[in-house]
């Protein structure tokens, strides 16, 4: 660990020796209460910046103690490594060793992801890292080359999504706590996978939430969706500052996380000169293992590339971040919402400008804002794009968390695939997207306390309004929700869909052109005769056309390419993928007219001089 972000909580020193370090500049005293092995109390030593430390001989793993605080209030450790008592309980010693598996595994670049999003409570029929390490060889088999879960830190009750997370460095004990996630991780590596986790630093949830009583971590001078926000650039937030990059060290460095993927950070406020992103991704950056840099992936509704440039650029320095514009331009196109923020799309050039840059936003007017939104991302390369055609987000947070099979036919479905798993971005597939999984995915909790619960259920129905079609939005409380939530993949199982992902994935792995993405080697344009796209794609002397399009009738397209014979590689429309039928089956050069069949996609490659 490096030394500059010391680890806080309790950390082994020994076998049966643990020092306890707590950053608690609130309080006039702390006292460490061993709960078990025995039951004593026992006063910590200032250690200067704020910190109580003490060191215990006799305690191990599975001992479990809270910090007094000025002789009076009882709570758990902040930096609390297990809750084995639920989130108000007391915390327990963990002991970090593992006996690792994975020596022979190297980075993978950000260019070969090809990202799974998966909440664990809501893939398995067990919910836990188990049930999700039993199905790595299907994922790998698809073509899938990292798994991307949701917060995995303790949060109330049984079933969460994640996001209200009240430990940062902690892992919830029904999804196997810390061992059942190290196990997941080294699986993963074991089947050529890179595992991202997903992790909340602009927020805490409301429930557990105890850092109040240990010091300034949060500030009333900014607000956020989820109250005071985080005191990253206020006075003492070098120290706050410290225990969330210690967090994001700890999965690295103990867990052997190969990315973190920070939630909202839009709503991380921080004027500081040298803000706590650059200071996050130079710390994770500065890796003590050769061969595996972590990467750093960023979620952002401002299409700001600052994320994304290189610090000597005057960026934060971040590997990638989320685009949301491509997922709404297709989103818009193929269900003809445009309420919220769909409002900003339903044109083909939307989803041409997303294709080809990164943003369809990139300092144009926004209705859905009032005012201008972006700057321009065309000279950041395609591989620090992350783009899907459904996520968490975008599924959960409907009223009726529909999914995209539940608002569009076969043919739509596959075109949306196509779209994504075709472009030079990196693309993310969530959990039973491959199948056409028609199950929602639903907003879920399980608060302990009564004014919180119905608190939650009238926010869930103010905050989506703009989206609702009347009707009452499901319990977010109720156990039913959770369970409408779990997909079952034994419907992928020769299933036209999932064996069109696993065909556009081993192209994007095998095909020269799709191999290297590069938005330099990338031309966009609309389609003469239909409404869609071209998008024209080449690397050294290979070439690919694919024609997009989202037409509800049959469209004539004139090819327009460079002379030579194109054969088709992929039809949508072709009855193998259970489509209407092709007449696409020769080679077509400069001239010929093709039929398009509604909602389709054409994959064209040009053959060798």
């Amino acid at each position: 660990m490096r030394q500059k972000y010391q680890q806080p909580g309790a950390r082994l020193t020994g076998r049966e020796r643990c020092r306890f370090r707590v950053w608690a500049p609130n309080a006039r005293t702390v006292d460490l209460h061993l709960v078990c092995p025995r039951d004593e109390m026992l006063p910590m030593e200032r250690a200067g910046s704020g910190y109580f430390e003490l060191e215990l001989e006799g305690v191990g793993p599975g001992a479990r103690y809270l910090y007094r605080l000025d002789g009076t209030r009882e709570r758990p450790d902040p930096a609390s490594h297990l809750q084995p008592l639920g989130v108000h309980g007391p915390s327990e010693v963990v002991d970090p060793s593992y006996p690792w598996g994975d020596d022979d595994w190297a980075e993978l670049p950000l260019e070969r992801y090809v990202i799974y999003e998966l909440h664990v409570g809501a893939f398995s029929p067990e919910g836990t890292f188990a049930g999700v390490e039993q199905q790595l060889p299907r994922l790998a088999e698809l073509g899938v080359t990292a798994l991307e879960l949701m917060p995995v830190a303790p949060f109330p009750g049984e079933r969460n999504w994640g996001y209200d997370g009240v430990y940062p460095h902690a892992v919830q004990l029904s999804y196997g706590g810390p061992t059942g996630l190290k196990r997941l991780v080294d699986a993963c590596h074991r089947h050529g996978l890179a595992l991202i986790l997903d992790v909340v630093y602009n927020h805490l949830g409301p429930e557990g939430n105890y850092l109040w009583d240990f010091g300034p971590y949060f500030t009333d001078r900014y607000r956020t969706p989820w109250g005071d926000a985080v005191n990253f650039d206020g006075p003492h937030s070098d120290e706050v500052r410290a225990y969330f990059i210690a967090s994001a060290l700890r999965w690295i460095d103990e867990f052997h996380v190969d990315a973190l993927r920070l939630d909202a950070l839009h709503a991380i406020f921080d004027f500081s000169a040298r803000t706590f992103l650059e200071e996050l991704a130079a710390a994770v950056h500065e890796t003590t293992r050769p061969g595996r840099r972590a990467q750093l992936i960023g979620e952002s509704d401002l299409n700001d590339t600052r994320l994304i440039r290189p610090r000597d650029r005057g960026g934060f320095g971040l590997d990638a971040q989320w685009s949301d514009d491509l997922h709404h331009a297709l989103h818009s196109l193929l269900t003809g919402e445009r309420r919220g923020y769909y409002c900003d799309f339903g044109e083909l050039e939307h989803l041409a400008r997303a294709l080809r840059d990164g943003y369809a936003y990139s300092g144009q007017y926004s209705q859905f804002r009032r005012r201008r939104h972006g700057n321009d991302p065309r000279d950041e390369p395609a591989r620090r794009f992350v783009v899907c055609c459904q996520n968490h987000d975008q599924v959960g947070n409907r009223m009726r968390g529909d999914r995209l099979a539940a608002l569009v036919d076969l043919e739509s479905q596959k075109l949306a695939a196509v779209t994504v798993l075709l472009s030079p971005y990196v693309p993310l597939i969530f959990m039973g997207e491959e199948y056409g999984e028609t199950a929602p995915f639903l907003y879920f909790v399980s608060h302990g306390d009564p004014e919180l619960v119905q608190a939650v259920q009238e926010g869930r129905r103010a905050e989506f309004a703009e989206f609702q079609e009347g009707g009452e939005p499901p319990d977010p409380q109720a156990e039913q929700t959770f369970l409408r939530s779990r997909i079952d993949p034994r419907r992928e199982e020769g299933g036209p869909l999932h064996r069109l992902y696993r065909t556009l994935l081993g192209l994007r792995r095998d095909h020269p052109v799709l191999r290297h993405p590069s938005k330099t080697r990338h031309e966009v344009s609309e389609l003469e005769g239909a409404e869609g796209l071209l998008v024209r794609r080449w690397h050294e002397q290979d070439q690919l056309a694919l024609l997009l399009h989202f037409g509800p009738m049959p469209g004539h397209v004139t090819i327009d390419l460079p002379d030579g014979d194109w054969r088709p590689l992929l039809h949508t429309a072709a009855a193998r993928w259970d489509g209407p039928g092709s007449d696409v089956s020769r080679a077509l050069r400069r001239g010929a007219v093709v039929e398009l069949s509604p909602r389709s996609a054409l994959l064209l490659e040009r053959d060798g001089d």
